[in-house]
């Protein structure tokens, strides 16, 4: 799991740099026309902090995945993938398209990254005391 959650990291990293540039130089603009372009750009922009900081959070999973081989990093590692892919790319898809009803699946995707932070507490239990 170390190997996979470090590409994912690596990759998420990525693509959270690459959006949220995206959405300060291309789609400011485009939104700022629009009666509710501010809140799409909130939107835009919380999706895309939460996505680097969780970007970094997989290399943190797939450093103790590797420490500890226990279940809980790689529990961790899942939840924090998959919480990104719920979360921010809802409040993508809500800014680009401005369908409000996505974001009924955004509250999953923060409770996946909340429980991505638990696993990373109880993977912490099994380093080494020292």
């Amino acid at each position: 799991m170390e190997r996979l959650f470090f590409l994912l990291s690596g990759a998420y990293g990525f693509l959270a740099v690459a959006l949220g540039a995206f959405g300060a130089h291309g789609l400011k603009t485009r939104l700022g026309a629009l009666s509710d372009g501010a809140q799409r750009m909130a939107w835009w922009e919380t999706g895309a902090q939460y996505h680097l900081a969780h970007a970094l959070a997989l290399a943190l999973a797939a450093h103790l995945a590797a420490r500890t081989g226990g279940t809980a990093a790689t529990a961790a590692g899942f939840c924090f993938a998959g919480g990104v892919l719920l979360f921010s790319g809802s409040l993508y898809v809500m800014t680009l398209t401005g369908v409000r009803v996505l974001g009924a699946v955004t509250p999953f995707g923060g409770l996946l990254l909340l429980a991505g932070w638990g696993a990373v507490a109880v993977a912490a239990l099994g380093l080494g005391k020292g």
